[in-house]
């Protein structure tokens, strides 16, 4: 939906229901509202994704002039899913309390050293032996080293690290 600031990106909503008046003119959409993680009370975090969206209980009536375009909010796991992320494709993995500023769930699985929820714009590197994930920088390695990995293995299950990484070039 168009912001009022244009200079401001466009909001993501979802339509409850349209009416209009008896000559249908003057056509309102009754929408339930998704927040950007900077809009939230704990603001943007680390493993926020780009498209992240949260589905709020903040309700409202706008006028139908305000629709911009049509999106997909997907759910976190078919977003990872996906093939190619478009402009219009953005994913929702929690409920967001706009008054109290709670989130639901409130936990969610943690992954690599770092214990960070999983961001679907890092790519990160798993374990053969235990299937843990981590983080390139997380393992003094470069994203570059990580993309170039034919097998990996983690501190823990090659008992060495780093050198029992192997990439197509040794």
């Amino acid at each position: 939906m168009r912001p009022s600031d244009p200079s401001n990106p466009s909001y993501v909503a979802r339509i409850e229901r349209i009416e209009a008046d008896s000559r249908g003119a003057n056509v309102k959409v009754h929408v339930q509202w998704y927040y950007r993680p900077e809009e939230s009370i704990g603001g943007r975090r680390q493993f926020h994704g780009s498209k992240e969206v949260f589905l709020s209980d903040h309700f409202d009536v706008q006028s139908a002039d305000t629709i911009e375009a049509t999106c997909t909010v997907h759910s976190f796991k078919s977003y990872t899913k996906l093939d190619a992320v478009g402009n219009e494709d953005f994913f929702c993995r929690f409920d967001y309390n706009s008054s109290t500023g709670a989130f639901n769930p409130d936990r969610v699985a943690v992954y690599c050293k770092c214990e960070m929820p999983y961001n679907p714009d890092d790519l990160m590197v798993q374990c053969e032996s235990c299937s843990d994930w981590f983080h390139p920088t997380c393992i003094d390695m470069t994203v570059e080293e990580a993309k170039g990995l034919e097998h990996f293995f983690c501190e823990n299950c090659s008992g060495n690290g780093h050198q029992n990484a192997q990439n197509s070039h040794s």
